[in-house]
C-alpha cells in the first residue's frame, strides 16, 4: 500500500509539473481596441502574445459595445491595452469591474494629445487617433514592452528584440512616407471625420474636417466647408468606412471634388499608412 500511495504521489506531482511547465509556455492573452493595436502589440509580443480585438473590421469605436462573449473571454485575459476611442469612455470602467485582475494599460500615456476641432475651428476635445504617427507608435510600443515584460519577465529578451526591430520599421515607414509627402508640405486636405490630425502634424499638412465627434454638419457649418474647400482648391475628400459618405459627396459634388475611401482602423498598418500616403500625395500635387 505505501508504494501505491508513493506511486500515486508521484504521478500528482509529475502532473502538476507539467501542467505548470504548460501554462508558463502559453501565450499572454491580450485583449486591445482596435485594429491597428493589435499589429502593435504582435509585432513587440511575438509568439508570446494571443491578441483580441474589440472593434472589428467596418466597425466604428465610437458607438461599439462589447458582446457577452467578449466580456467573458476578457476575464482570461491578462492585459488591456486603451488608447482612448469613443468606446472605453463608457466600457472600461464596467469592464474593469467585471474583470479586477485585468490590468488595464492606457497607450496614450505619455503623449501629448492635440485639440480636436469641428468644421467651424471650434473646440471639439482632444484627438483620440493617436495611431495615425509613426513617430507616437514609437512611444506606444515602448508602454507595449514595458507592460509585458512585467506581465512576463521571462521573455524580456524576446520582448527588448521584438520591440527594438519594431521601432528600426516605423523609423523606415516614417521616413518612405515623408518622402512621399514632401511636396506636399504646407497643404490641406478635407476629410469627413478627423481621423488624421496627427499624420498632418507629422508631415506638415493641414486637415479640414467635414464633421467632428461624429456629428453630422449644421447648413451653416456646411456652406464654410463647401466655401473653404472652393478657397483651397480641394479636389478630394477622404472618408473612412466606418462613416457615410452621403455628406461627403454632398460637398465633393458641390466643389467639383471626389470622394476617396481611407481607412485608419485597418490591421496592416505599415502598408495601410503608405497607402494612405499615396493617396494624399496624388490629391495633394
Amino acid at each position: 500500500m505505501a508504494a501505491i500511495a508513493k506511486l500515486i504521489a508521484f504521478v500528482v506531482a509529475l502532473w502538476a509539473l507539467q501542467a505548470g511547465a504548460a501554462s508558463a509556455s502559453a501565450p499572454l492573452p491580450v485583449f486591445v481596441s482596435i485594429l491597428p493595436q493589435k499589429y502593435f502589440v504582435e509585432r513587440v509580443g511575438g509568439e508570446q502574445v494571443v491578441v483580441s480585438v474589440m472593434v472589428g473590421p467596418g466597425q466604428s469605436p465610437a458607438t461599439y459595445e462589447p458582446t457577452p462573449r467578449q466580456m467573458t473571454a476578457l476575464s482570461q485575459a491578462k492585459l488591456y491595452f486603451s488608447i482612448g476611442v469613443a468606446f472605453e469612455d463608457t466600457w472600461m470602467k464596467r469592464i474593469q469591474a467585471a474583470t479586477p485582475a485585468l490590468r488595464v494599460v492606457p497607450m496614450q500615456r505619455g503623449i501629448a494629445l492635440l485639440p480636436l476641432t469641428g468644421p467651424g475651428g471650434e473646440a471639439a476635445g482632444t484627438d483620440p487617433h493617436i495611431w495615425t504617427s509613426p513617430l507616437r507608435v514609437k512611444i506606444m510600443a515602448a508602454s507595449i514592452r514595458d507592460a509585458l515584460i512585467e506581465t512576463d519577465p521571462a521573455h524580456r529578451g524576446d520582448y527588448e528584440l521584438n520591440y527594438r526591430a519594431f521601432i528600426a520599421e516605423l523609423d523606415a515607414l516614417d521616413r518612405d512616407v515623408r518622402a512621399l509627402l514632401m511636396s506636399a508640405k504646407g497643404k490641406s486636405f478635407l476629410v469627413f471625420h478627423p481621423s488624421w490630425g496627427y499624420f498632418a502634424n507629422d508631415y506638415g499638412l493641414r486637415q479640414i474636417p467635414i464633421e467632428a465627434e461624429g456629428k453630422e454638419p449644421g447648413a451653416k457649418a456646411l456652406v464654410r466647408v463647401i466655401d473653404l474647400g472652393k478657397r483651397e482648391g480641394a479636389r478630394v475628400i477622404f472618408v473612412q468606412t466606418q462613416f457615410s459618405r452621403r455628406t461627403a459627396e454632398t460637398v465633393a459634388a458641390a466643389i467639383g471634388a471626389r470622394v476617396v475611401g481611407v481607412d485608419p482602423l485597418a490591421e496592416n498598418y505599415p502598408q495601410n499608412l503608405l497607402r494612405v500616403a499615396h493617396e494624399f500625395a496624388e490629391a495633394l500635387k
